[in-house]
């Protein structure tokens, strides 16, 4: 078996080496669309830094909350104007949404500020699908944080409709190649039409039923989620200690814990976590962590306080190459960096894609992967971060291979699971190399129909 295995590392080691001369010439030889279409079609491996809700296209939440499906059960009504009625007790951002029985509990005044979101007109439609994301100049960091997570209100609430919409994700992340997705999602805040609270058994029971479903498991990807906590919350400790317990108990669909939220809000410093991860492990087992760190545009020692933690996963990292020493210690390491080029462009952490980090952590020997991260609020595909990494960094084919492989060997997948999503991305690797290794490689592209994200029009003018 040993030799078996050996002579397929071999054989697709040669593979690879055979094909680099064939990608080298793509690259020189593609029109920027036949390059965008050739690495739609190319096999991804997985999303390792995934984020439930604001993953899914603003046009997939609004296909599904205002489908049949959904009104025969709830309905959603939007804030499309601003007003100064005298119960107003909140600041909440133009296009807020909550559901029916949250709207029927307003004064006449506030429901005059709503529509039903069944009801816009077209100009109002597309101006709810901009508002949730980052496609205007000028709109970063703040715009998101503060505004756009602010506005899914009730559609992130309702367990029915978040089901559908990862769903739905999962056929768009399948038809590009991707085949995992780890998913961060907490497990609180989840109500019925009624607005009565549902359990998190009761919500998670709704979600995993939901993905068991034919059209779920037609899509290829495999889902899994990570437990998320938002770090500088005053009862943040109290919150993971609460996930630890629920991944430890739920281990068929929750692989990990993660800590999210800005970092720039010093309340959230890793350190603050140490005694309470300490804590953690001395009571439970087996539970892998992949901790956000480093999403700051000043130079820190973020990532090596997260490593303290128990991270072997790091997501984002941009200032980690401030830190030499913590450089060093990850190099031909077991830790990763989650890469998000598209996510640090438009919020500015890497304003100029060029001078990002990912390179030098890539070609300095730190393990990396590709990952969307909020790619909703970027209206972007797992393409668009292949083809940025692609046109700014001239990536070889074996670094391609290598990010691949990456994203599904550090993920916190099941070893089964992992193992024949390993050999699935081979297989899948050497025939994508056998389709387009003919001398006609360009017609072959020419045939290929990609799903062309919002962000790959606004950005490189492409067009389905």
């Amino acid at each position: 078996m040993k030799t078996i295995t050996l002579l397929l590392l071999a054989s697709l080691g040669l593979a690879a080496a055979d094909f680099s001369a064939r990608f080298e010439e793509i690259k020189k030889s593609a029109t920027p669309a036949e390059l965008y279409a050739f690495l739609y079609a190319l096999p991804k491996g997985g999303d390792l830094h995934h984020h439930n809700g604001l993953a899914a296209w603003a046009k997939v939440w609004y296909a599904q909350a205002t489908s049949a499906k959904t009104l025969a059960r709830n309905s959603f009504y939007t804030m499309t104007r601003l007003g100064n009625c005298p119960d107003t007790i909140d600041t909440q951002p133009r296009f807020y949404t909550i559901q029916k029985a949250h709207f029927e509990a307003l004064s006449d005044c506030r429901k005059a500020l709503y529509q039903p979101l069944t009801d816009l007109s077209p100009e109002t439609k597309a101006a709810w699908l901009s508002s949730l994301i980052l496609d205007k100049p000028g709109e970063a960091r703040d715009e998101f944080f503060e505004r756009i997570v602010p506005r899914f209100g009730d559609l992130s609430h309702d367990p029915w409709l978040t089901a559908d919409v990862i769903v739905e994700n999962m056929k768009l992340f399948g038809a590009e190649g991707v085949r995992y997705i780890e998913s961060q999602a907490g497990i609180n805040g989840y109500i019925d039409a009624t607005g009565k609270a549902l359990t998190s058994e009761e919500a998670f029971r709704i979600i995993n039923d939901r993905l068991k479903q034919g059209d779920a498991t037609a899509t290829g990807v495999n889902l899994r989620f990570q437990g998320v906590i938002i770090r500088y919350t005053p009862t943040a400790e109290q919150s993971l200690e609460s996930m630890y317990a629920w991944v430890a108990a739920h281990r068929d669909r929750w692989v990990g814990i993660n800590m999210a939220g800005r970092e720039d809000n010093d309340k959230g410093y890793a350190l603050r976590f140490l005694e309470t991860y300490r804590k953690m492990r001395r009571t439970y087992s087996n539970i892998p962590l992949s901790i956000h760190a480093g999403e700051k545009d000043s130079p820190g020692h973020e990532v090596r306080d997260t490593l303290l933690l128990g991270a072997s996963r790091i997501g984002h990292g941009v200032n980690l190459i401030t830190d030499p020493d913590t450089m060093l210690l990850m190099r031909n390491n077991k830790y990763l960096v989650e890469i998000n080029l598209v996510s640090n462009r438009v919020l500015d952490y890497v304003p100029d894609t060029s001078k990002h980090p990912f390179p030098e952590y890539l070609r300095f020997g730190i393990p990396v992967c590709l990952n969307t991260d909020d790619r909703g609020s970027w209206d972007s595909d797992m393409t668009d971060e292949y083809y940025t990494a692609v046109t700014n960094f001239h990536l070889t084919w074996k670094e391609m291979v290598e990010l691949g492989r990456n994203s599904l060997t550090y993920s916190f997948a099941e070893a089964p699971l992992k193992e024949r999503m390993l050999r699935e991305y081979d297989a899948a690797l050497a025939g994508f190399e056998r389709r387009f290794s003919s001398p006609e490689w360009k017609t072959a592209v020419q045939h290929l129909r990609p799903v062309v994200s919002g962000y790959a029009e606004r950005t490189w003018g492409f067009h389905e």
